[in-house]
């Protein structure tokens, strides 16, 4: 594929949920070779080092039994402004942190693409849909509430407003198998193109993906691809605080990511849900940065090897 210009942006978020971990992610990607993976392909990539979160005041509106509202309010003022200013002068790459750093994440760059007349795509690599509002989530983890920020569902009170909510048509989830009532109902009303672990099993993961690609480059779409450890089965992947048996496997995930290498739509991604605390000796980082060089240009030749003894 072409060289591009890729832009690290460290994002350790770990407010979005209430066990922590993940604001050790950005550096497991760092330490598992992330930078030196994608140069090898011969892209230039530059690391920005971590962000902070801008200083925020609670907002009485918001439930009370949401975690933390207004530290994540401030990660995403800040990684929504980091966003559209990256996207600019490359494709940025987030290293989370928990999925709440996706609020910021995808409103940036829907906003970069609404300034350069370009619709936003969004592809949804997820256990969970995370289509919650701070209302109906009953955990009051912010967390699984990043989709529904995006597309501009109402109740996040005290977080910037979203100026380019992202249409529900222009968003896909694969890999789903764990969607609780509320979500379940509030996903039957949209457009949002959704599949289960089932249709996988049934039609397996190629279809579904081939059919949204083919929709984002008919329209000359951006694409924002947000990836979730939970993705994969914890048999592959256990770093992560909401393991869900029954992923996709290894070359399920490889498959998809070559699959938007191919179609060379890719603008921004999101490596979410690492918790090196919980991984088995690097393996789920290792794992997540072979995903990201496999969206960039790595096939299976130019694969190493991995050893885990």
């Amino acid at each position: 594929m072409p060289s591009k210009t890729i832009i690290l942006i460290g994002a350790p978020v770990d407010s979005g949920k209430d066990r922590r971990g993940c604001l050790m992610g950005p550096d497991a990607y760092r330490t598992a070779g992330l930078e030196a993976a994608l140069a090898d392909l011969g892209h230039s990539v530059s690391d920005l080092g971590n962000l902070s979160p801008v200083p925020a005041l609670p907002d009485a509106s918001m439930p009370a039994h949401v975690h933390a509202p207004a530290e994540t309010a401030g990660w995403t003022t800040v990684i929504m402004a980091s966003a559209e200013t990256a996207m600019q002068t490359g494709l940025p790459i987030f290293l989370g942190g928990d999925h709440s750093l996706s609020l910021g994440s995808v409103a940036g760059v829907a906003s970069h693409a609404a300034a350069t007349g370009r619709p936003q795509f969004v592809l949804w690599l997820d256990a969970h849909s995370d289509f919650h509002t701070p209302q109906s989530t009953g955990s009051g983890n912010l967390h699984g509430t990043p989709l529904g920020y995006a597309a501009g569902r109402a109740g996040f009170y005290g977080f910037p407003t979203v100026t380019h909510p992202v249409p529900e048509a222009n968003i896909c989830m694969i890999g789903l198998r764990s969607v609780d009532r509320a979500e379940r109902e509030a996903l039957q009303g949209t457009q949002i193109r959704r599949h289960d672990m089932r249709e996988i099993d049934e039609r397996g993961i190629a279809r579904p993906l081939a059919e949204f690609l083919d929709m984002v480059a008919g329209a000359k779409g951006a694409l924002h691809v947000s990836l979730d450890v939970d993705f994969l089965d914890p048999a592959y992947a256990p770093a992560v605080g909401t393991t869900v048996p029954g992923g996709a496997t290894i070359r399920e995930a490889h498959l998809v990511m070559e699959m938007i290498c191919d179609s060379g739509l890719m603008t921004s991604l999101d490596l979410v849900e690492l918790n090196p605390f919980l991984d088995d000796r690097g393996r789920t980082a290792q794992v997540m940065v072979d995903l990201a060089a496999s969206a960039l240009g790595r096939r299976v030749f130019d694969r190493p090897t991995q050893a885990y003894s």
